[in-house]
């Protein structure tokens, strides 16, 4: 027997290696200090495009044209969303959307509502007019308030549109175009200056905190009050900056945070190119993909922040959401004719937790036939953060091509042979034994059990824990706990849009302490990452190999407005 003077010691040694971090017995401490990466240039997603826009003008404004392709890095478009910049088409196509949007919003039927006022005349300049409209609309599309560089240019070529066209809501418009394809607006500028309380730290301004906390949490720009509270100094106090994160979190547009967080995770953004073979999949069809989609981020929302329930049971829940259109992939019968019926699948389906959704299991296979090896990538990707290495260039897929071969019927017999050569071996090693646990759901999602008339067979192993089947498999992923220090790490990566420094290290460590604490509660590990030194604090591009690589994919300097510049050619 261990005594307990024995047991003290292993305690005290085991908090004086890890400071900040107690054992397992009690709450986490304090957190580890922490200094954040560069500050960089992020470009607005589509989705926070689209949000940007309503926050401004409402759901009504119809945006018409093609967004740059957004760019996945280390598994997350909001790392690659700093490593992207827009090109010269790239800005046509934004200055396009920005001027259909422009004439909307100063069309006649819309005037009352976004125009604060009424020119003097309709065919002359109104310098008063021009500049009430830009402080009206500009500070949120600009998610900052406005400087003299901001309004005076802009009112001067307002004047001279309105004196060649004869219309001050032609001058108008180019005002709003300008604003809308402003660098401000389509990225998200990060700034940060010396500490007043160290020298050698640098805080994220009040607005870049604001800006990054309000994307976080919201997938969308600061509201008037995060940013009244930014102008105001209050977000680098401790007590501002919790009172805001609490109330933020406290909003119903927590869920628009929560849904883009997980989208961006389980790479939802791959189904606007999702299709399928119409003869094996003739029930497959963009409405039951969407739908497919919407039903996995209904679960998610529903159960962490409806139910503030634990993550890992996410993997076991048998609740769920579907339509009629889905009612077929999950033989069950949907009553409601519109909308999401709520239901629960009954013990000894082979229908529990994400893992058996049919949003992962049509995205992860190939398009002709189900895939164990890109479900197996998925998930030690995206949901156990591990790296896979990409098959050699040179791989015979020949095996695959002809899934029907009288020898190899099952995907096991397949992979198999296919993963007998040394080459394949160590890949497939990763992959295989989870990914054939799901064996049993076919390219859309539907449950099967033969494959060529063969049983197939989903037993498996992850990290030396074995499984029977789908349902189980889930089971071992809710007990890993690779699950929940893999949601620290997302969450952190995609909170500060970069991969983790070497000195963040403790930093996540403690907060995977604190998610194990917190019963695995989403809300709880956000606000610890805010609240992490981490997230508030910045480093110099010198202390940072990757920050001028970074910065330099940037068409715009950080710093002061540039949009003046362009609306001398604009306006010509």
């Amino acid at each position: 027997m261990i005594s307990p003077l024995r047991i003290g010691l292993f305690i005290a040694f085991a908090t004086a290696v890890v400071p900040g971090i107690a054992c397992r017995f009690g709450e986490p401490t304090e957190a580890p200090s922490a200094r954040g990466g560069p500050v960089a240039m992020r470009r607005l997603t589509a989705d926070q495009y689209r949000q940007a826009i309503a926050d401004s003008f409402g759901t009504g404004i119809e945006i018409v044209g093609r967004f740059e392709p957004d760019h996945r890095r280390e598994g997350l478009i909001a790392i690659g969303s700093a490593w992207v910049t827009v090109t010269p088409s790239g800005f046509e196509q934004y200055e396009a959307m920005g001027n259909h949007v422009a004439r909307q919003v100063v069309s006649e039927p819309n005037r009352e509502r976004f125009v604060p006022c009424a020119p003097r005349s309709v065919s002359e300049p109104d310098a008063a007019c021009v500049e009430a409209f830009i402080r009206e609309i500009g500070p949120g599309l600009l998610r900052r308030p406005l400087v003299d560089a901001d309004i005076e240019p802009r009112i001067e070529a307002a004047a001279r549109v309105t004196e060649l066209m004869g219309d001050f809501y032609a001058g108008l418009e180019l005002v709003a175009t300008s604003l809308l394809v402003a660098p401000d607006f389509l990225f998200r500028m990060e700034m940060a200056e010396p500490s007043p309380t160290s020298p050698d730290r640098l805080d994220l301004s009040g607005l870049t905190l604001a800006t990054r906390l309000s994307y976080l949490l919201w997938n969308a720009g600061p509201d008037a009050a995060l940013l009244e509270a930014a102008a105001h100094g209050e977000l680098s106090s401790d007590e501002g900056l919790l009172r805001e994160v609490d109330r933020m979190l406290a909003s119903p547009r927590v869920e628009a945070g929560v849904r883009a967080f997980f989208e961006d995770v389980f790479r939802f953004g791959a189904f606007g190119d999702l299709g399928k073979d119409p003869i094996r999949y003739p029930i497959f069809s963009s409405e039951l993909a969407r739908d497919a989609r919407e039903q996995t981020l209904r679960v998610v929302v529903d159960h962490l922040i409806t139910k503030r329930g634990d993550y890992r049971d996410l993997f076991t829940t048998r609740r769920s959401f579907l339509t009629r259109r889905l009612g077929p992939i999950y033989a069950v019968p949907v009553a409601a004719e519109q909308g999401w019926e709520e239901m629960e699948f009954p013990v000894g389906d082979s229908h529990a937790g994400l893992l058996s959704h049919a949003s992962f299991n049509m995205l992860n296979a190939h398009p002709g036939r189900s895939s164990a090896t890109l479900r197996g990538v998925f998930l030690r990707e995206a949901l156990l953060c591990q790296s896979v290495p990409p098959a050699p260039a040179d791989v015979d897929f020949g095996l695959f091509v002809e899934d029907d071969d009288a020898k190899y019927k099952t995907a096991r017999d397949r992979l198999g042979a296919h993963a007998s050569s040394e080459t394949c071996r160590k890949c497939h090693e990763l992959t295989d034994p989870i990914g054939l646990g799901l064996e049993i759901f076919d390219g859309v999602g539907r449950v099967r059990a033969t494959e060529n008339g063969a049983p197939i067979d989903t037993s498996g192993e992850l990290d030396g824990e074995y499984f029977a089947n789908s349902v189980e498999l889930g089971e071992v992923f809710r007990e890993s706990p690779l699950v929940g220090a893999c949601l620290v790490e997302n969450l952190y990566r995609y909170a500060v849009g970069r991969e983790p420094l070497n000195s963040e290290r403790r930093l996540i460590r403690y907060l995977e302490a604190k998610l194990e604490y917190s019963d695995y509660r989403l809300e709880a590990i956000l606000r610890e990452i805010v609240m992490s030194d981490g997230f508030r604090t910045a480093s110099r591009p010198q202390e940072h190999p990757l920050a001028t690589e970074s910065l330099s994919v940037a068409p715009f300097e950080v710093g002061a407005p540039t949009a003046a510049p362009s609306l001398e050619s604009e306006s010509t």
